[in-house]
């Protein structure tokens, strides 16, 4: 019963995704329409594009039950981060200014913004070569989970689920560009959000209820906690909690492929419904799927461990799924698979057009007109889909290759310690320098370099000292240092570095201050 439902309703999703391609394909002619949809998407395709690229399937599989283990019901806090920093802190403070500068400069990508807010060509290219680097393997990450979740109902080789994946995501972006993404997103963010309220609802009943579920919760004894650790409300370790919400919080300020939604998002009313809408989205997925997660150890006798002992995260949610009804796990099935679909294109159309325009473009001799540029962003797109399924099939046949399983843990760390800081600084000041913007891509990507050498090498970094040993205990750790670091080396070189043409900034910065009209319902006089 569970095969025939899951495989109707992924038949019914796969033809929609297809479909939503084709009738799309009119805005992906141009450069612009392929990459920002004309830059005149509305706030519900925006918000939900925002959020569905946000949470993938390693938030729902992996984070949702490693948290959730690690913290219990208190992990629900990363959630409303993500909801409230994430997503409204996020909208309120970047959108409108990044909305209105990126037109302003003509900015079609985070590295050309870079190149042109701070008057430098060598920037947008380092910028660009580390979205290259880290995207691939942040990209290949989103195939984690899928192999358990699948293994549930059918009966089919991980490279099978993969494939299928990454085929029916390269069509609907090859075809559509940004509109077809921003369509699709809009439709798997509704199965996901429909979905993991059906499945907090199943769990928590299947536990007799949430008040029996968190009573059985506090008895399971933790360190130095005879029982009530996973149902406290800051949890067993609250700094290490803390580190795990400013991460998947503010790191979402500085990556490419989030940022670029705000782009191509249409007018002013349009960001503050945005606003709302990615924030409720973000309050049912997010916080859904970590208090979903805190239940984790209610599985304990059911989930998979290493040989060491300890738990395989990603087993997790997949146990406390199998004992639920087959409709649910067939709603299920579809969610994760929108959930990674819905990011895959999202990253992949990123890293595509930052290759093609701040790249190949400016290396070709004779210029690229329009319809080239389409047609090598469309070559790039199957390039990084088959590059990233490669990768995820490697690891999965490979467990024993463990660089790649390390690059992606740095990804996010290392694309948000590079680039948040220069971002958001140069958005609000004029005083933001090219020196610092280069000092903040050196110390982002230096800090993830190190941590992936202490992950790889199994270096105890606690011998440098209890400071240094946090930092690099792990790649969240790093990850918020590189980000807060940088917050810091952005203003302290500025200080003294030279300093842009004022000219230059002043007509830069004026297009925050053209006069427009609007009605009286909008601002008073």
């Amino acid at each position: 019963m569970t095969k025939i439902l899951s495989s109707s309703l992924l038949v019914i999703f796969f033809a929609a995704m297809i479909l939503v391609g084709v009738y799309t394909r009119r805005h992906s002619s141009n450069v612009e329409g392929f990459v920002l949809g004309g830059r005149s998407v509305g706030p519900w395709l925006t918000a939900f594009a925002y959020g569905t690229s946000y949470f993938s399937a390693v938030i729902f599989v992996g984070y949702a039950g490693q948290f959730g283990w690690l913290y219990g019901l208190s992990a629900t806090w990363a959630g409303l981060g993500n909801a409230f920093i994430g997503s409204l802190a996020a909208w309120y403070i970047l959108g409108r200014r990044t909305r209105i500068m990126t037109q302003s400069l003509d900015a079609r990508t985070m590295p050309e913004y870079f190149g042109k807010r701070y008057a430098s060509p060598a920037l947008k290219t380092a910028a660009a070569i580390i979205v290259f680097i880290f995207l691939i393997p942040y990209t290949a990450s989103l195939y984690n989970g899928l192999s358990s979740l699948f293994g549930l109902v059918f009966e089919l080789p991980y490279w099978v689920v993969i494939a299928v994946m990454a085929v029916l995501t390269g069509i609907y972006v090859i075809v559509g560009g940004y509109m077809a993404t921003a369509v699709n997103d809009f439709i798997q963010g509704i199965i996901m959000l429909a979905g993991i309220c059906a499945v907090i609802g199943a769990t928590v009943g299947d536990n007799g209820g949430l008040i029996k579920a968190m009573q059985s919760l506090s008895a399971v004894p933790a360190d130095g906690w005879s029982g009530g650790a996973y149902t406290s409300f800051l949890g067993p370790d609250p700094l290490a909690l803390v580190f795990v919400v400013v991460l998947t919080s503010l790191g979402t300020w500085g990556l490419p492929q989030m940022i670029g939604k705000f782009y191509a998002i249409k007018s002013e009313k349009d960001i503050t419904k945005g606003t709302v809408i990615s924030t409720f989205f973000a309050i049912i997925v997010a916080g859904g799927c970590y208090f979903l997660g805190g239940f984790g150890r209610l599985y304990a006798d059911r989930i998979s461990y290493s040989a060491a002992g300890k738990p395989l995260f990603d087993t997790i949610i997949p146990a406390m799924l199998s004992t639920l009804p087959s409709v649910v796990i067939a709603v299920v099935i579809v969610l994760v698979l929108s959930a990674s679909m819905s990011t895959l294109s999202s990253l992949v159309l990123t890293s595509s057009s930052t290759f093609t325009l701040d790249v190949v473009k400016p290396s070709a001799k004779n210029g690229m007109t329009e319809k080239t540029q389409v047609f090598v962003m469309r070559l790039f797109i199957v390039f990084f889909i088959m590059v990233s399924a490669a990768i995820a099939i490697i690891k999965d046949a490979h467990p024993s290759v463990t660089f790649i399983a390390q690059m992606m843990g740095v990804s996010w760390g290392a694309l948000a310690g590079a680039f948040l800081a220069p971002f958001l600084y140069g958005l609000y000041w004029k005083g933001a320098t090219k020196a610092s913007a280069a000092a903040c891509f050196v110390w982002g990507c230096a800090i993830a370099a190190v941590q992936l050498v202490v992950s790889l090498g199994g270096i105890d970094a606690s011998a440098w000292g209890p400071a240094i040993g946090y930092i690099f205990k792990s790649s969240i750790n790093s990850g918020v240092i590189a980000m807060l670091g940088g917050m810091l080396i952005v203003p302290a070189v500025s200080l003294f570095t030279k300093k842009q043409d004022r000219a230059e900034l002043d007509r830069m910065f004026g297009c925050f201050d053209v006069k427009v009209q609007v009605p009286k319902k909008q601002a008073l006089d």
